[in-house]
């Protein structure tokens, strides 16, 4: 029988939980339902699923399982695909099921072509069911993978689509009533994602924005008014006194106090960050994950703040992260319009878009009409016209960085991988793919995962809660567009609790000083990891001496973030191959891991 490996430590602060009933066998990861009752959760889905000839569909929650039945076993991941699942398959047979897939992985072959997904852009790693490893697939998102008792794969069942663009919110009325009621539509359910997610001890990560303090808010406010919650709340934020970050540190004061006045007892704990840089301890952050991680070189600001909710002992971890592309209007409507016909209506929505963005009318309907309509032709355009002698230059979303070998890429299908990535993120209708595409770009979890097993608990992001997904899909574009206001219909639902500093702010210090400041410092160090990498992967796949000069272009300011994410992917991938032997040789993963064996 298949056994589900989860760290040890995992199994003992409470992250894995394991039931049993007359219909079988349940370990999950993570929580169903609610973060307060995981058991209750876990019997939840058990018999949901153990019920003969149902269909249900997949809870609200962030988790993995495995079910394990008298005549089958299941494997599945809710929809947002938080926490990983992997499975080791031979033959048609499934031996091992882990949230590491490095532990299945073990000494087996390296797996190019999941290489070349990777490097095709920051979104291709959790969608796709490739793993770095032959032989270790990944469970997908809302994912029902089914065997027998013996491990025989049978089937897999893919996720159930989401609702549609269907928008129900009255169009008769004015604005400002169809403003009302979206506001009231998306309060309710952000309360709602909010309340599942409180555990007994909270931490909300709290950066003076929008979106942070919205939360923040909401946990305070169900604390306050009891709700069936008890617990205590943990306000935790970064402080910068010095650079251009100082400057949000105001926004930051004025939300830790509002907050307060609904949670008097809620502990800020306000962590000085200003000697953090990205790409600080580079080996440790990019080489020790299951897999290789874009956002690597942001980790040591987060690690700072993971480290301080794990020393009070939080059980969950709520952010703000997600509202961007979740709580503001969708830009792709435009496409829409265009790929319907209605120019006219597309040209006067693109104006208003432009001016409210402060961007050429040009360049918005290149952006969200002509890319979404044929991706790796315009990439392809851009990179000739812009590349001008650099490495960086014109490089997008899927056009083949110039130090990834031509041979390698033409091997194992970079241009299939970037076919497939482009159709993920634009699909045939792009404003309906876009929530898909936010949801693994919007929160780097990855990393967070892989604290997990020290830190004793989940980040958890509201903002990509289903429910609260659905209601913004449902809105329709004339409701969530006020030119010159973004996420004007969260700010409306936040009205009466955010404080007017925060509330009326409209653009947010972005971390560019942090990025700058840890290229000044570790560049040639990242050039010399570049140089004395010894993995044979590694020289087949890459022309070092060009990524070492992406990297010096990069230090002198040059390039755009498309190419500086397509940088910072392939040098956590140069740190993650490089220690891969090495972690291999060196630990001893059974004494790490231990087996939860369902249904023994």
């Amino acid at each position: 029988m298949p056994k589900l490996w989860a760290a040890g430590a995992m199994a003992r602060q409470g992250l894995v939980t394991t039931v049993s009933s007359t219909a079988g066998t349940a370990v999950v990861a993570g929580w169903v339902g609610s973060v307060r009752d995981r058991t209750a959760g876990a019997h939840g889905l058990l018999d949901d699923f153990g019920r003969p000839g149902a269909t249900p569909h997949p809870p609200t929650g962030d988790y993995a399982a495995v079910l394990v039945y008298r005549d089958r076993i299941l494997l599945m991941r809710d929809e947002q695909a938080r926490i990983p699942l992997f499975f080791r398959e031979s033959g048609g047979r499934v031996s091992a099921v882990s949230t590491s897939a490095r532990r299945l992985g073990g000494a087996a072959e390296l797996e190019r072509r999941y290489f070349c997904r990777y490097l095709t852009g920051n979104l291709a790693q959790p969608h796709s069911e490739l793993t770095p490893f032959a032989g270790v697939r990944r469970v997908l998102a809302g994912e029902v993978v089914e065997l027998s008792v013996t491990g025989q794969m049978r089937g897999r069942v893919p996720r159930h689509g989401r609702q549609g663009h269907d928008p129900s919110v009255p169009t008769a009325d004015g604005a400002g009533t169809r403003l009302d009621e979206a506001a009231k539509d998306l309060r309710l359910a952000l309360e709602n994602a909010v309340g599942r997610r409180m555990g007994r001890m909270t931490a909300c990560h709290v950066s003076g924005g929008t979106d942070s303090t919205s939360v923040a808010l909401l946990a305070a406010r169900h604390l306050a008014e009891g709700r069936g919650h008890r617990g205590d709340l943990v306000l935790l934020a970064g402080r910068f006194g010095r650079g251009e970050l100082a400057g949000e540190q105001p926004y930051l004061d004025e939300a830790v106090a509002v907050i307060r006045r609904f949670a008097p007892a809620a502990r800020p704990v306000i962590v000085d960050a200003d000697d953090v840089a990205d790409f600080d301890d580079f080996q440790h952050h990019a080489g020790d994950p299951d897999e290789p991680h874009a956002h690597a070189f942001r980790a040591p600001f987060w690690s700072r703040l993971h480290a301080a909710a794990a020393e009070l002992g939080c059980d969950t971890l709520v952010t703000g992260c997600g509202a961007d592309p979740i709580a503001d209007a969708n830009p792709f409507h435009l496409h829409r319009l265009a790929r319907t016909g209605q120019l006219r209506q597309m040209t006067t929505l693109a104006r208003a878009w432009a001016a409210g963005s402060e961007r050429g009318l040009r360049d918005v309907v290149s952006a969200h009409v002509v890319q979404p309509t044929l991706p790796l032709t315009v990439e392809r355009v851009t990179a000739l016209v812009r590349r001008r002698g650099t490495v960086l230059g014109g490089l997008g979303d899927f056009t083949r960085p110039r130090w990834l070998r031509p041979g390698f890429a033409r091997a194992h299908g970079y241009r299939e991988a970037g076919i497939a990535e482009s159709r993920f993120v634009f699909g045939r209708k792009p404003e309906q793919s876009f929530y898909d595409a936010a949801n693994y770009i919007a929160a780097p979890d990855p990393l967070s995962w892989y604290r997990a097993q020290r830190d004793g608990f989940f980040l958890s992001h509201p903002f990509l809660d289903p429910e609260v997904i659905a209601t913004m899909r449902r809105l329709p574009v004339e409701v969530t567009f006020r030119p010159g206001r973004p996420k004007a219909v969260l700010r409306e639902a936040m009205s009466d609790l955010l404080p007017p500093g925060v509330r009326d702010r409209m653009v947010k210090i972005p971390f560019n000083e942090l990025y700058a400041r840890g290229l000044r410092t570790h560049g040639d160090e990242l050039i010399d990891l570049c140089r004395s990498a010894v993995h044979p992967l590694l020289a087949e796949m890459f022309d070092i001496e060009m990524l070492c000069r992406a990297v010096r272009e990069a230090r002198l300011g040059m390039g755009d973030s498309y190419a500086w994410d397509r940088l910072n992917s392939s040098l956590a991938l140069v740190v993650w191959l490089e220690r891969l032997d090495h972690q291999q040789r060196s630990r001893t993963l059974d004494a790490a891991m231990m087996p939860v064996i369902a249904g023994s």
